[in-house]
């Protein structure tokens, strides 16, 4: 799509074609194409299917509400930020104190619009023409308009003095897909940071993955997931030097130290075995959930922590434990029909065999459910079955 053809949907015939397409079924687009070319330019008909695409896409990240008065492009609805992660962010952001932003690598606007909808004047920078035109309209489509400027600019260009914080979000794409050296982070993370320093208060957004090694030492380093998911890391400058957080959304719950616990010791499976989530895993605050729970690791590799009683905890999910077996295809199918299992939840954690593997192998039938740990106990490759705890 080009900018001229994107500048089609933003006219009246632009705006009722794609209101008329809000609920069409894309495995008929060769007949919905068809009916609508009579009437309207190809070209038109064309960005409208595409923008009709992605806009259904765009519902699980942004809601139904936004994502269908939005506009996308294919690669700026996968690369911007979860609505509830950016929401929250933002309210971190005006806690602090925040009422001008620098928002470098806006991508389509979406942190923009969620600091902009807590009255947070936000200058938005983003080098891609047709990646400007997307985030202005969307700025003009949630009435936010006024609040938000969009410019087309290099980043690295940009006085951002006159704002009270910056939030940078480097592209962590390119033409061969993610990239996973900070360096070649579009701009890369070393300027990104020395811009952070530079600012009163300022948040670089990275990829969860990212080398504890490599966060500064004066930076909070925050990982956050959504609804289990870990969606992605933060840089704080600013604010908390030296603190490593996991952030669970919905919430916000936080757990947070600037003195990380050594890795707990590991010892025999127990009655209960807790999973912790991704976040409290990606900043190894592991040891930090297993003291909160009496536990203790099942191997000294592996981030699942045993417990012989159980305790409620938002920072993990807990399991009842009823079978500790060596690995073996053979006796996990026997067991399972044994128990009449035809609901296998699999989860792996130290194991090379996948999930739909083993349930093709196993073939489970029957009315009951139960969960199975592929992992390692003390070393040696080992199953855990059991179910999730009730939840209090």
């Amino acid at each position: 799509m080009t900018p001229e053809d994107f500048a089609a949907l933003l006219t009246p015939e632009g705006h009722a074609l794609l209101d008329s397409l809000r609920d069409y079924d894309p495995a008929q687009e060769l007949a919905v194409a068809t009916r609508l070319r009579r009437e309207h330019p190809a070209a038109l008909v064309s960005a409208a299917l595409g923008q009709a695409r992605l806009r259904q896409r765009a519902v699980a990240k942004f809601g139904a509400q936004d994502a269908h008065r939005m506009y996308f492009t294919p690669g700026g609805g996968e690369m911007a930020t979860r609505a509830t992660v950016a929401a929250y962010r933002a309210e971190r952001l005006a806690a602090l104190g925040v009422r001008s932003l620098a928002d470098l690598c806006c991508g389509i606007g979406g942190d923009a619009l969620a600091l902009a909808r807590l009255g947070i004047r936000v200058l938005a920078v983003d080098r891609d023409p047709l990646t400007v035109a997307v985030a202005r309209a969307n700025a003009a489509a949630l009435g936010l308009a006024d609040l938000i400027e969009v410019r087309e600019a290099d980043v690295t260009e940009v006085d951002t003095a006159g704002y009270d914080a910056v939030f940078i979000d480097p592209a962590r794409r390119g033409g061969r897909g993610r990239v996973f050296d900070p360096e070649s982070y579009s701009p890369p993370l070393s300027w990104a940071i020395a811009t952070a320093r530079s600012a009163k208060i300022a948040a670089i957004k990275i990829a969860p993955g990212i080398p504890h090694e490599a966060v500064p030492a004066e930076a909070c380093a925050e990982w956050i997931s959504d609804q289990g998911d870990v969606k992605e890391a933060v840089l704080w400058f600013g604010t908390d030097p030296g603190e490593i957080r996991a952030t669970l959304l919905p919430g916000p719950r936080a757990l947070a130290t600037a003195d990380p616990l050594p890795d707990p010791e590991a010892g025999p499976v127990g009655r209960y075995l807790y999973e912790p989530d991704g976040a409290v895993i990606r900043a190894h605050l592991v040891a930090e959930v297993a003291e909160q729970l009496g536990g203790r690791l099942i191997d000294p590799t592996i981030a699942y922590i045993t417990a012989d009683e159980l305790r409620e905890t938002p920072y993990a999910t807990s399991y009842e434990i009823t079978d500790v077996l060596p690995f073996g295809l053979k006796k996990l199918k026997a067991l399972l029909r044994e128990r009449g299992v035809g609901i296998l939840t699999v989860k792996k954690r130290g194991s090379a065999i996948e999930p739909e593997e083993l349930r093709k192998k196993v073939k489970p039938q029957g009315p009951n459910s139960a969960t199975v740990f592929l992992t390692r106990v003390a070393g040696a490759p080992s199953m855990l079955i059991g179910s999730p705890t009730d939840r209090p």
